[in-house]
């Protein structure tokens, strides 16, 4: 296989059925590989075993088969795969980058408030660092104690030791990384020994994903994970952030807004070219 195949991934939850805006970014993964000859591949993302359902699991290859779509196998379940990221995770507690944070949601809020402002990031208000100067020793035997906590990343000093850094959008042009919008983000939890950052770069590149495509909504996060690849030593593919399909309600299609599944597409009788259609999708570039 030559060094420059083009490979590219669809990457769902199983934590609902797929809807239209999943076929129509599943359509722009597997049109990329294709019109470069090159690979298409499907892997489940199943890290949140509290959500994630085997029969969700069933239902997104029986909506891809019936859709037309093929892909290379075996399938790259990430529950199978826990030590990749734990490996990663060590090799950045490692470097001095990963600490301990055992704040709530509750006690995180109340720091921001009583600091009476916060610096906002594409998710909300930044985490103010509260757990960073915390005594190692101390926030061992915290652990060692059962408490819940999640491991953050010291993003400030990872982007130190990096240098600058860049990333290629096929759409937008070269674009340079500013992973201190996000601020120490999570990368695992006491019960979770990953987060979706750390789990989706590692797997792109033991996958060897050469163009990763995936909606707009997730553009602002390859800024950390363009920071992962060069702390991990991972390499860097190339991307494309394809618009998001709305409703009628003009509202992006969403499962937890309950938009219609293509299950319930087909039991009312539609045949893959009218979702298709309904996905924007042309007749001549149907799979």
């Amino acid at each position: 296989m030559a060094a420059d195949t083009t490979v590219t991934r669809f990457a769902p939850s199983p934590t609902g059925r797929l809807h239209l805006g999943h076929a129509y970014s599943a359509w722009i993964a597997w049109s990329q590989a294709a019109a470069d000859g090159g690979r298409f591949l499907l892997r489940i993302e199943d890290i949140d075993q509290g959500r994630c359902r085997p029969e969700f699991e069933d239902g997104i290859v029986e909506d891809l088969r019936w859709l037309g779509l093929t892909w290379e196998t075996p399938v790259r379940r990430q529950s199978d795969h826990l030590e990749d990221y734990i490996t990663a995770l060590g090799r950045l507690r490692d470097r001095g980058l990963i600490y301990p944070c055992f704040c709530t949601r509750k006690d995180i809020a109340a720091e921001i408030a009583a600091a009476g402002h916060a610096p906002h990031g594409p998710d909300g208000p930044l985490y103010p660092g509260t757990c960073r100067a915390l005594d190692p020793a101390r926030a061992e035997d915290r652990m060692a104690a059962g408490e819940a906590y999640a491991l953050r990343l010291k993003t400030d000093a990872g982007a130190a030791m990096a240098g600058p850094l860049a990333w290629v959008d096929l759409d937008q042009g070269e674009q340079i990384a500013r992973p201190e919008l996000f601020g120490d983000v999570v990368l695992a939890r006491k019960d979770t020994p990953t987060s979706y950052h750390l789990s989706v770069t590692t797997d792109d590149h033991i996958q060897g994903v050469t163009c990763v495509t995936r909606g707009q909504d997730l553009f602002e996060a390859t800024h950390i994970h363009r920071l992962l690849q060069a702390l991990l030593g991972l390499d860097t593919p190339v991307y494309r952030h394809h618009g998001l399909l709305a409703g009628p309600d003009g509202k992006r299609l969403a499962k937890r807004d309950k938009a219609e599944t293509i299950e319930s597409l087909r039991a009312g009788g539609h045949s893959p070219a009218n979702v298709w259609a309904m996905a924007g999708v042309s007749a001549e570039a149907m799979p």
